[in-house]
C-alpha cells in the first residue's frame, strides 16, 4: 500500500491548519487533516520537501495551542518564575502545583508536543527515503527535523520523566500509539543521537532570515544544554565552547536582545506579525494587569538595583493598590514588530559552560564565564574567593534572573538540581514532592494500557 496518504502541517503546499486534540484521541496516533497528498510526491522535490519541514516550525509556533505558551507560561507558574493573575482554574492547578491528571491544559502540552513528534517522524521516514532531493537540501532537511525532534523530546522527558518513545512513521501508527514508557535515559540518548546527527548534517551558515531555522550551532547549543541536564559536564563544556567559539554570536545591550536581528539569538520561531507569543501576554496598557508577571520573590532577587536586566526587562505597574512586576524583555504586545519568539540564546552557552567548569572545580574558567554574563548587565564579576558550592550558588541565581519568563528555565533548573522541593516547597503550601513533574493525561492511559501515570495522580 505505497499510495498511504500521510498528513504533514506544510506552510506552502498546505495552509498552517491549528490542530484540536480530542481528550480520548491517541496522541501518538497522526490523525488526517482536510487537505492531503500523496506521501511520496511530498519528497519528489526540493520545495515540496522544505515545505515539510517549514511545517514543522509553523506548528511549534501556533500561539494557541503550540510549545511556547505551553513550555513558557504553564511550567513559568509552576515554579518561583511567573505570577498568574487571572482566575481560570486549569492554569490555577499549575500554579498551585495540583494539577487534575484530567486537567484539559495539561492534556494539550502532552498532544501538542507529540504531534511534532509525529510530524517529525514522518519528515525523517520521507527525506531518508528520498532519492531525488537536491543532496545538500536533503541533508538541510533532515538535520531540521531531527533537531526538531529531538526539542519536543526534550521537553517531553523534563517535564513527564519517562515517556513513549515513537521513532517510526505512519506506517506504524498503530504500534506507536500502544508504547510503554520508555526510562529517561533512554529517551536522552536518542536525543543526544538526533543532536548529533543533526549536528553533521546541518551547515554552519543559516539558510533564510533572521536565524529563524537552526543551524549546527542551534543543534550544538541544545547538545551543550542536554549534557548539562545530564551531568555530562566535560562534554557540556566541550558542546557550549564550539558555540561561544564559533564568533557568530555576541552579547547585545539588554534592551536589544530580543529584537529579531539581535545578535545573541541563536534560534528564534518566526512568524508574519513580528509579534511574539511572550510579548502579547507579557506587554500591556498601563492600567491592564498582564496575565503573567514575574513573580515577586524572583524580582526581588535581583542583587542590584542597578541591574540592566532589572531596568531593561521588567517594568513595574501598581493597579488597585496592589504593585505587579511586568515583563518586559520583548517590548511590543500588539499589532506589528520586530520580534520573533527566541528559543535559544548565547547568554545561556556562557551560563552552561560556567556550570560544567564549576562542577569539574574549574572555578577561575566558571568565573571567567559567569562574568561575561554579568558584564553585559553592568555588574561587576564575581569573587574570585568563591568555592565551588558558592560558584554553583551564584550560577543558579544567575540563570534565574537571566532567563526568567523563557521556556521554562527556571522550573527545568530547579528539578534537575534537585532544588525544586526546598525552593518551590518553601513557597506554597500546595507544593508536593510528587509536583515535580506533570500528569500523564488520564485518557491516554485509558485507551493505551501499556502507559502508567506519574506517582500522585492516581486519583
Amino acid at each position: 500500500m505505497k499510495n498511504i496518504y500521510r498528513s504533514f502541517f506544510y506552510k506552502a503546499i498546505i495552509l498552517t491548519t491549528v490542530l484540536t486534540v480530542s481528550s480520548c484521541k491517541k496522541f501518538v496516533e497522526l490523525g488526517a487533516p482536510p487537505t492531503q497528498i500523496l506521501f511520496q510526491d511530498a519528497f519528489k522535490t526540493d520545495a515540496a520537501a522544505q515545505s515539510v519541514v517549514m511545517g514543522l516550525y509553523s506548528f511549534s509556533s501556533q500561539a494557541t495551542n503550540g510549545l511556547i505558551t505551553s513550555l513558557t507560561f504553564y511550567s513559568g507558574v509552576s515554579s518561583d518564575d511567573l505570577q498568574y493573575n487571572a482566575s481560570v482554574v486549569l492554569t490555577q492547578e499549575f500554579a498551585n502545583n495540583s494539577i487534575s491528571n484530567n486537567n484539559g491544559t495539561a492534556n494539550t502540552i502532552w498532544g501538542t508536543t507529540y504531534q511534532l513528534v509525529k510530524n517529525a517522524n514522518n519528515a525523517i521516514s520521507g527525506l531518508s527515503a528520498a532519492t531525488t532531493l537536491t543532496p545538500s537540501v536533503k541533508n538541510q532537511l533532515l538535520g531540521e527535523a531531527k533537531f526538531m525532534r529531538a526539542f519536543a523530546y526534550f521537553h517531553l522527558v523534563n517535564l513527564y520523566g519517562d515517556v513513549p518513545l515513537p521513532l517510526k512513521d505512519d506506517y506504524s501508527a498503530f504500534e506507536n500509539a500502544a508504547l510503554p514508557r520508555t526510562a529517561i535515559t533512554g529517551v536522552y540518548t536518542q536525543i543526544i543521537k538526533d543532536l548529533t546527527e543533526a549536528q553533521n548534517l546541518l551547515p554552519t551558515a543559516y539558510v533564510g532570515t533572521f536565524r529563524g531555522r537552526v543551524n549546527k550551532y542551534a543543534a550544538t547549543a541544545l547538545l551543550a544544554r542536554v549534557y548539562l541536564y545530564q551531568k555530562d559536564y566535560a562534554n557540556a563544556e566541550a558542546q557550549a565552547t564550539q558555540v561561544i567559539s564559533s564568533a557568530i554570536y555576541t552579547l547585545p545591550a539588554p534592551e536589544a536582545a530580543f529584537v529579531n536581528a539581535s545578535n545573541e539569538i541563536i534560534w528564534q520561531i518566526g512568524n508574519i506579525s513580528g509579534l511574539s507569543v511572550p510579548g502579547a501576554a507579557y506587554v500591556t496598557l498601563p492600567s491592564v494587569i498582564p496575565t503573567y508577571t514575574l513573580a515577586d520573590v524572583t524580582y526581588q532577587s535581583f542583587e542590584n538595583i542597578t541591574d540592566l536586566r532589572r531596568t531593561n526587562w521588567t517594568v513595574s505597574k501598581t493597579i488597585g493598590g496592589k504593585t505587579y512586576y511586568g515583563i518586559s524583555k520583548y517590548k511590543i504586545g500588539t499589532g506589528t514588530g520586530n520580534e520573533y519568539n527566541v528559543a535559544l540564546r548565547f547568554a545561556e552557552q556562557y551560563l552552561i559552560r560556567a556550570e560544567a567548569r564549576a562542577q569539574q572545580n574549574n572555578l577561575s574558567g566558571a568565573k571567567s564565564d559567569i562574568d561575561m554574563v554579568r558584564s553585559r548587565a553592568g555588574l561587576g564579576g564575581v569573587s574570585a574567593t568563591l568555592d565551588q558550592a558558592q560558584m554553583l550558588t551564584a550560577i543558579e541565581q544567575e540563570r534565574k534572573v537571566e532567563f526568567f519568563g523563557e521556556w521554562g528555565h527556571r522550573w527545568f533548573d530547579l528539578k534537575r538540581t534537585n532544588r525544586a522541593n526546598a525552593v518551590i516547597g518553601a513557597l506554597k503550601p500546595t507544593w508536593k514532592s510528587t509536583s515535580i513533574l506533570f500528569p500523564i493525561p488520564q485518557a491516554q492511559i485509558l485507551v493505551n494500557t501499556n502507559l502508567t501515570q506519574n506517582p500522585g495522580y492516581q486519583n
